[in-house]
């Protein structure tokens, strides 16, 4: 509608848009939030995450209507019909550039249950961020090193039981758990210092995704296998709130989990791990093909 306005007077209007809707909505999470924490009634506590997903549900789509606004984007969106909100997944992607969340979320965030992350404990102290995460459910991960596990035996299978108690509201409210398997962005530099078997990929990190079906196999055991290619190449952040980006192709496969990886230990059953690990390269190698096939397409 708008984009034939100039791409940095877009992509400024476009920031200063999101801020606005970040001061307009913060507050009100912020408050449910509040609210949620000092009233553990579990009907109350229930009702403000009804709400507060649907700030998040809600900030996220006047982001997206930015979108179908100032730019024009081709969407070539493969696999998607399928998807529900009433399903439990877990959701991994191959990971180029910051624009590949907010594709993400423009793709799915009416589709399946709204994208969560896995974060480290001490991130739920970060000021206001830390209640809003907490209060949009998101699973702090109780994670102990090697160095912790040599000293105190104990300790081992702890970080599991934690995280699955943490993920007990999840067994009755579907939700989606979101993991970039690679870790960081791809770049030319980090590919070759990893010396990656993959041509377009860096060499995934299965330990969290274990973590992850380890602690919550029970409740999720859907993979949403998402690929995102950018033909025109690779946007930053900017280049896509400017509406320099033209076409975005975005193939989802759904892969049933297999059952021997749900609840897993990851780190006490060797062979469970070798064989994940196996599964995950394999996966891995098939999105490195579709990649090329993507990019070669006219």
């Amino acid at each position: 509608m708008l984009n034939f306005l100039p791409a940095p007077f877009k992509g400024v209007l476009v920031l200063l848009l999101i801020v606005l809707n970040t001061v307009i909505f913060l507050p009100f999470l912020l408050l449910f939030a509040i609210v949620k924490l000092l009233l553990p009634v579990t009907m109350i506590r229930k009702g403000c995450t009804i709400v507060i997903n649907g700030i998040a549900w809600y900030w996220i789509g006047f982001n997206n209507t930015l979108v179908r606004i100032f730019h024009k984007v081709e969407w070539d969106v493969r696999g998607a019909q399928a998807l529900s909100k009433e399903h439990w997944y877990f959701v991994t992607c191959n990971h180029q550039s910051w624009a590949d969340i907010t594709a993400m979320q423009f793709v799915l965030n009416s589709k399946i249950p709204l994208l969560k992350f896995f974060l480290k404990k001490e991130l739920i102290w970060v000021p206001l961020l830390g209640i809003a995460w907490w209060a949009l459910d998101f699973p702090f991960m109780h994670r102990h090193t090697k160095a912790q596990l040599a000293k105190r035996p104990e300790l081992k299978g702890k970080d599991i039981e934690a995280t699955k108690a943490a993920c007990e509201k999840f067994r009755y409210t579907p939700v989606t758990i979101f993991n970039f398997m690679e870790g960081t962005r791809f770049t030319p530099e980090k590919h070759q210092r990893q010396n990656s078997p993959y041509k377009n990929l860096l060499k995934p990190k299965a330990g969290g995704t274990a973590f992850v079906f380890g602690a919550m196999g029970e409740m999720i055991h859907t993979m949403l296998d998402v690929t995102i290619v950018y033909p025109g190449g690779t946007p930053g952040i900017w280049d896509y709130m400017c509406g320099r980006v033209t076409k975005i192709i975005v193939d989802i496969r759904t892969r049933e989990v297999p059952a021997q990886f749900l609840g897993m230990d990851y780190e006490g059953d060797r062979e469970k791990r070798v064989e994940f690990q196996r599964w995950i390269s394999g996966m891995w190698a098939e999105k490195d093909a579709l990649i090329d096939q993507l990019k070669k397409q006219p």
